[in-house]
């Protein structure tokens, strides 16, 4: 009678409300050869699963999609997915960290506090502007310590348009006295080549993090949409283009409320022929990237070494301008 009991407790499914690495094999349907897919997939645990379309589960896996959905709901009824009140809500957002982009004027632009994690940040405007430059800037300021706007944690950078310079993170740390090998060793960097290669990159995250115990803090992918407009040429490709990239956001947005990350991307811009008047300027992407981003930014030039940052958009904040520097030694007021 002992031992049916402890069957019983086995094979009832366990609620937990974090969403902490589990072995995926306990779930009905997934062998050893399904779970190695699986997890090459990026689906680890089962907030993984549970969050994740079940069509995607099902390409992940080779699985039909009965199978799939089989798999997704199972996760499902083992994790706390119900409605949370106000408060509680509220107590989760006090979860949120910050990390600062080295201009006091630019935080308050977005709050206060800086960049801000379970979001995604967008920021885009025509070369030179300092989209990149900020990138880098905040690959540093997110190994401060909390402090001095920090989180003292790892940055994952997933570089489209080969922008990427060691030298200036070196001259950036030392500015602002820190040891830049070890800022170096902080910052994973990836070169993506191909959409699908950009995608894949960042199924990968949840590696970083898990198996390798890397503190993610920020993740950053400079430029979002340039490997995008290489491959997708004319609007016979735009809904496949803009399919790929809503996908590719999701799973951002996915990583950023899984892990409390700050997601920030940077974005081309193109000249709107129809604009007569006013700024012709308009960021790549359309509707899906405007929806998909919390915080939207419009970078430009202006005299010697300032730039103008617009909040275009915000859940949260107005609307409004600041000015920065881009110098030598990173991004000030």
């Amino acid at each position: 009678m002992a031992e049916k009991d402890k069957e019983e407790v086995i094979d009832s499914p366990k609620v937990i409300d974090s969403p902490e690495v589990v072995d995926i094999e306990t779930l009905p349907g997934v062998g050893p050869k399904t779970a190695e897919k699986l997890e090459e997939a990026g689906f680890i645990d089962l907030m993984a699963l549970a969050t994740a379309p079940v069509r995607e589960v099902a390409d992940a896996a080779d699985l039909g999609e009965a199978t799939a959905r089989k798999i997704v709901n199972e996760a499902r009824s083992r994790l706390n997915m119900n409605f949370l009140t106000g408060i509680e809500l509220m107590e989760k957002n006090d979860s949120m960290t910050y990390v600062t982009t080295g201009s006091n004027e630019f935080d308050k632009l977005l709050g206060g506090k800086g960049i801000e994690s379970q979001s995604i940040t967008e920021v885009f405007g025509k070369f030179g502007s300092g989209k990149s430059q900020l990138a880098f800037q905040l690959c540093v300021t997110v190994q401060l310590p909390e402090k001095d706007g920090g989180l003292d944690g790892d940055a994952i950078l997933i570089d489209s348009e080969n922008t990427f310079r060691t030298r200036r993170i070196d001259e950036l740390a030392r500015h602002r006295g820190l040891d830049p090998k070890k800022v170096l060793s902080r910052i994973h960097v990836a070169r993506a080549f191909s959409t699908d290669h950009q995608m894949l990159l960042a199924e990968k995250i949840p590696d970083l993090i898990e198996k390798k115990g890397r503190p993610i803090k920020i993740i950053i992918i400079d430029s979002l949409t340039g490997l995008f407009r290489a491959e997708y040429i004319g609007r016979g490709t735009l809904a496949d283009r803009q399919q790929k990239l809503n996908k590719h956001l999701h799973l951002l947005q996915r990583l950023a409320d899984r892990y409390n990350i700050a997601v920030f991307v940077t974005n081309q811009a193109i000249s709107r022929p129809d604009v007569f008047f006013g700024d012709p300027t308009t960021a790549v992407g359309g509707n899906i990237l405007a929806h998909a981003s919390t915080y939207r930014l419009y970078l430009r030039k202006s005299r010697g070494d300032k730039r103008i940052a617009r909040l275009i958009d915000s859940p949260c904040l107005p609307d409004g301008e600041c000015i920065f520097r881009v110098t030598e030694k990173g991004i000030e007021d």
